[in-house]
């Protein structure tokens, strides 16, 4: 049995199940099952049971369901054409997934709504949230989800016309879905409908007509195979488009006819455009008659759902002024000619008033009035030109767009090339001669004094110390459970060789930090823990330094470390400074380039926040210093290679 036959039992057990179900809460959990298939195969009634949900859920509280009536009552309203009522059922459930969501559900309710914003022209807010699903990606991969990202940016640079980014984006798209490890479901195909009417698009654009053809004959094989017919009115007109353009008139007819029976897409917009094209498709073939009534069918309903549609208003008043032409109807055929001339010219297209103008000349030629047929000619070479001028406009203007998106992106790598540069700074002025030169004292001290098992243990670890510090000198990004290990064991070689029983230190990870699969710049942490153990905790018996990492409040897309210690405090560590020959201009280079990299690496961040903050503690009531906290947020980096 094929997964599609399988499914579609699956359904069919499910509806029988809920027809016999009395128990009201039994049925909403139903209802949750079966609109997750029925949101992208049957909206109508998608729409109806989730109607009911609604309903028992004002009497039963479930809130992962609540949850999810949500966002799938947003997607039905989103094949519906209702895209403000989406946008609010998209907000209510991002709300709800701040307070109990999983971050991959985050990540899909963001990648969704991103595609709302777009239908509703909200470019800018689209492009957000599809900037936020992305950093949660780098974070917690899933190749299901990176492929709906690829796909949903595709079609923003679909919008500012960057087509061959698109295509490159497009073709990795389905890469990704075809290589879902387990069976793809109805939305994974909803999903590869959207890559391939985008590929269809593209090939359209760049002329390439049996390209856009096949690609736009896969969406509808998909459609018609997954019964997801919501939009498949639209996906007809396209292949019967396409058809067109091949001068290919009987299977375009075949397609047209299609559109306009598909009733489950309930968009005026592309049934009008079906009954023009089919028409048009009548003209070519001389059935004038029938060319006329759907003609008027497409005027009607085009005039009925956009009283503004100036550019369809004009195509079909200069198809209706040809077809008027040729039945010999000449005030018919002037006044529609007019109606096409006034329509293009209200929204400046120069193309089609080049068009509107050669077929005036050609009417007039034809009934012998050749000056004005001549004159018509003459205006038609004008807005030819001007087509052409609004045509290097548009094109300088895209150039414009895609230079800005790439000043960005080397803006983005320069800065990364020169956080690298301060990197390999920080990795040089990090490891202090004096931690250098007592951990190898005390490995030498256990040596002479035949303590061969603790210099053995200690020199393994100094040397691995070493050799972390070597290596991630050649890496921008580590994982956090590699900087923790790093920062482990240069603390645990501080306390034993350095400080012997006068130090002590413990170190914590949230556990909703997944270590393995996080990345952070290079040895972010390790100069402040060694400024601390340096200036605080030095001149102490009973050091303690202790090192926490968890989510960032602020910012979920950022980790806060938290290094706190029970050392001097900064005023009496700079005085023993000043005092000390030995320490005093010490430096602590570590920390200052270190920071540098922190400015870097936050550049194009919109919360206004200190990514480093030193806080003195002290005694509430004596004042006295306690210690000093280092707070420090980290930007999550894209782990590369996990």
């Amino acid at each position: 049995m094929t997964a599609i036959a399988s499914n579609t039992l699956s359904i069919h057990k499910l509806e029988q199940r809920l027809l016999q179900q009395k128990d009201a809460r039994q049925r909403i959990i139903l209802i949750d099952q079966l609109t997750n298939h029925y949101a992208y195969t049957n909206v109508k009634k998608a729409q109806s049971l989730l109607t009911e949900q609604q309903r028992l859920l004002q009497q039963w509280d479930y809130p992962d369901i609540k949850l999810n009536y949500h966002l799938k009552t947003a997607i039905v309203e989103n094949q519906l054409y209702n895209y403000y009522l989406a946008e609010i059922h998209f907000l209510q459930a991002i709300e709800l997934l701040d307070e109990r969501g999983t971050t991959i559900q985050q990540v899909e309710a963001l990648i969704d709504y991103a595609g709302t914003c777009m239908n509703l022209g909200k470019m800018e807010s689209g492009m957000n949230f599809l900037q936020k699903a992305e950093k949660k990606l780098q974070i917690f991969p899933d190749q299901r989800m990176q492929s709906r990202l690829l796909c949903r940016k595709a079609y923003v640079n679909l919008h500012y016309t960057n087509y061959s980014k698109a295509l490159e984006l497009l073709l990795e798209s389905d890469k990704h879905i075809n290589k879902i490890p387990n069976r793809l479901d109805v939305k994974d195909y909803y999903f590869l409908t959207l890559v391939h009417s985008g590929l269809g698009r593209i090939y359209q654009h760049n002329d390439e007509q049996e390209l856009s053809v096949k690609s736009y004959l896969k969406v509808v094989n998909m459609c018609e195979t997954m019964d997801m017919r919501s939009r498949l009115s639209w996906h007809y007109l396209n292949v019967g488009s396409g058809y067109m353009s091949l001068e290919d008139e009987e299977s375009a007819e075949i397609y047209f006819k299609k559109a306009i029976n598909a009733s489950d897409d309930v968009s005026q917009h592309a049934r009008a455009s079906a009954y023009a094209n089919l028409g048009h498709c009548y003209f070519q073939q001389k059935y004038y008659d029938e060319a006329l009534e759907l003609y008027n069918r497409a005027d009607y309903l085009y005039k009925e759902q956009s009283p503004k549609d100036f550019f369809n208003f004009s195509i079909l008043d200069s198809w209706k002024a040809q077809l008027y032409s040729e039945l010999g109807q000449r005030q018919k055929a002037l006044k529609h000619f007019e109606s096409a001339y006034a329509y293009a010219e209200i929204i400046e297209d120069y193309r089609q008033l080049s068009e509107v103008c050669k077929g005036l000349a050609t009417f007039y030629a034809d009934f012998g009035d050749y000056k004005v047929a001549y004159e018509y000619l003459a205006e038609h070479d004008k807005m030819d030109m001007l087509y052409s001028d609004q045509v290097q406009k548009r094109q300088r203007l895209e150039m414009e767009v895609k230079y800005d998106a790439e000043k960005k992106q080397r803006e983005a790598e320069l800065s990364q090339l020169r956080a690298t540069q301060l990197q390999m700074k920080a990795l040089r002025a990090q490891m202090n001669p004096h931690f250098l030169f007592n951990a190898l004292n005390s490995i030498q001290h256990y040596i002479t004094s035949n303590e061969v098992t603790f210099a053995a243990k200690y020199l393994s670890k100094f040397a691995k110390l070493m050799r972390r510090s070597l290596e991630y000198s050649e890496q921008e990004i580590i994982s956090l459970e590699e900087e923790v290990e790093f920062l482990e064991n240069y603390m645990e070689i501080n306390a034993k060789l350095r400080f012997g029983d006068r130090l002590d230190y413990k170190l914590y990870i949230d556990d909703e930090l997944e270590e393995d699969i996080i990345g952070v710049p290079t040895m972010i942490i390790q100069p402040y823990v060694e400024n601390s153990i340096e200036h605080g905790l030095r001149p102490k018996d009973n050091g303690l330094i202790e090192v926490r990492f968890e989510l960032c409040e602020e910012n979920e897309d950022m980790i806060l470390c938290i290094i706190e210690d029970n050392g001097v405090g900064r005023k009496r560590a700079s005085e023993l400074q000043q005092a000390s020959a030995k320490h005093q201009g010490h430096k602590s280079m570590g920390t200052k380039i270190t920071e540098t990299r922190l400015q870097l690496l936050h550049q194009g961040d919109e919360d206004d926040f200190e990514f480093v903050q030193i806080i003195d503690l002290e005694d509430e009531i004596t004042k006295s210093p306690l210690g000093t906290r280092v707070e420090v947020r980290i930007p999550i980096l894209e782990l590369q290679g996990k």
